[in-house]
């Protein structure tokens, strides 16, 4: 008969109960197979490109520091508030993030300055400083948005910038001579924003002479020859002819450079030597444990880089290179503005539910990602810089995150991962696995570990798009 004959006729009932088995079970049959297995898997591995696209500088002593020119004036930073109910009010000391309160310490004269803050609510549409009038107020916005707008040249009316949660203006209001307001400020979405008025401001400075001394300095420090980027500058002579005298001048460092130290990850393996001993084939069981180990330290080290408060990317992204979204959602507008904020940007980072909003807009403009081919793997692309996913940015409970923008390596003045390699008992790079010894319950211990760290060489090396919205909305 033939197979296809074979195929047609009808199955065969099953075998009843109590009838004599005719052939070997297929239970009975597996414990004389050899099993074919797959090595242990993990979840939690994510593709970390962050770890990948990171040039990693090597770091002998432990410690890698950060020399710059003289910077004269350091960039304006964020205010931190409490909440008490719907009363808001400024941490003191937070004062100090205000340009010409840099660096004053008197707590007292702090405190007593958040106290005469003023809470006041602004509907979406309302203005809260008229462009033209004199800059009476500094106005810390403790909740939503605030866009500064401008004239064009033939009248029409500009947008350049918008302010968030932590941000604030008018903090020339405490200036000698504070001028006049160059934009209008509106609340674009209901805010609420305190308010110092000058005349408070004058009232506690005129009982403390620390204050207003520290004041003046910090306006000669702003008065003194600087380039754009707030350096000290460099004296030079362009376009002369004959013999005029030449200026002389000379480069200007930071007295006191940021120093950044190797940081840490560390567990015990622990293993029982019977387990060692008996259990290792095919697989070599200290392996296994030792590789999916890591890759929980590998994670680990990439969300530190991210995070911490220390070194962590988004933590020591300069203030003036941070933006927030126009509108909520990622859209082509904002990845331009953060695009053009540097120079040679190498790669966005983002959360892949970020990216996937920047999408969603892109498809209502009908517009699509590039793409861009990093290290043999397609990616999508903004402006032929690749978006790749990070999935250690995090994503808020009222669904917003970050997007980071870099320019990276040694040589481009960038962000540079740092470790050291040649460590003992090396592992992989940067990495070690070393022997403790064995215990009276037998059990096997290895202390592993892995050091590294992350150093932004100039502010304009990273930026941050802030407030990126990544919940789906219904249109």
């Amino acid at each position: 008969m033939s197979i296809a004959a074979h195929r047609q006729q009808p199955e065969q009932p099953a075998p009843q109960e109590g009838r004599a088995q005719l052939s070997l079970g297929i239970a009975a049959a597996r414990n004389l197979a050899t099993t074919t297995k797959s090595v242990p898997q993990t979840q939690g591995i994510s593709s970390r490109w962050l770890l990948r696209m990171l040039p990693w500088v090597e770091v002998k002593g432990g410690t890698y520091r950060v020399n710059r020119r003289l910077v004269y004036e350091v960039g304006d930073g964020r205010v931190t508030f409490v909440q008490d109910g719907a009363t808001v009010r400024v941490v003191p000391a937070e004062l100090g993030e205000l340009p010409l309160l840099r660096g004053f310490h008197d707590d007292g004269a702090l405190r007593a300055l958040a106290e005469r803050c003023r809470q006041q609510e602004y509907a979406p549409g309302q203005v809260i400083a008229e462009r033209g009038e004199v800059v009476d107020h500094v106005y810390l916005i403790a909740r939503g948005k605030v866009e500064k707008v401008g004239t064009g040249a033939h009248g029409e009316e500009t947008r350049s910038g918008v302010m968030a949660d932590g941000g604030f203006f008018g903090a020339q209001t405490v200036a000698e001579e504070p001028g006049e307001w160059g934009f209008t400020a509106r609340a674009m979405t209901a805010c609420t924003v305190l308010a110092l008025p000058r005349a408070a401001y004058e009232e506690v400075a005129g009982r403390n002479e620390r204050l207003r001394d520290h004041v003046r300095r910090r306006e000669a420090e702003k008065a003194r020859p600087r380039n754009r980027k707030g350096e000290a500058n460099i004296a030079l002579a362009s376009g002369h002819i004959g013999e005029p005298v030449l200026p002389g001048t000379f480069v200007d460092y930071e007295l006191a450079p940021r120093e950044y130290e190797l940081s840490v990850a560390q567990t015990i393996l622990r293993v029982h030597s019977r387990v060692a001993d008996l259990y290792n084939d095919p697989m070599d069981q200290v392996e296994q444990q030792l590789r999916l180990t890591i890759e929980a330290l590998r994670e680990r080290q990439e969300s530190e880089l991210v995070n911490n408060p220390e070194f962590g990317l988004l933590h020591n992204a300069d203030h003036s290179q941070r933006i927030s979204t126009h509108s909520g959602p990622p859209t082509p507008d904002d990845m331009d503005e953060l695009l053009s904020m540097r120079r040679g940007t190498k790669a966005f980072f983002a959360h892949p539910r970020a990216v996937s909003a920047l999408a969603r807009e892109c498809n209502k403009r009908g517009l699509s990602f590039d793409s861009a081919d990093v290290g043999g793997h397609s990616v999508p692309a903004w402006r032929g810089v690749p978006i790749l996913p990070c999935g250690k940015i995090p994503v808020s409970d009222e669904g917003t995150s970050a997007i980071l923008a870099m320019r990276l390596g040694e040589a481009e003045q960038g962000v540079i991962g740092l470790r050291q390699t040649g460590i003992p008992d090396e592992y992989e790079p940067g990495l070690n696995v070393r022997f403790m010894g064995i215990n009276d319950q037998a059990l096997i211990s290895y202390l592993v570990s892995t050091y590294y760290s992350a150093a932004v060489l100039v502010p304009d090396a990273i930026g941050v798009l802030e407030n990126v919205e990544v919940f789906h909305t219904p249109s």
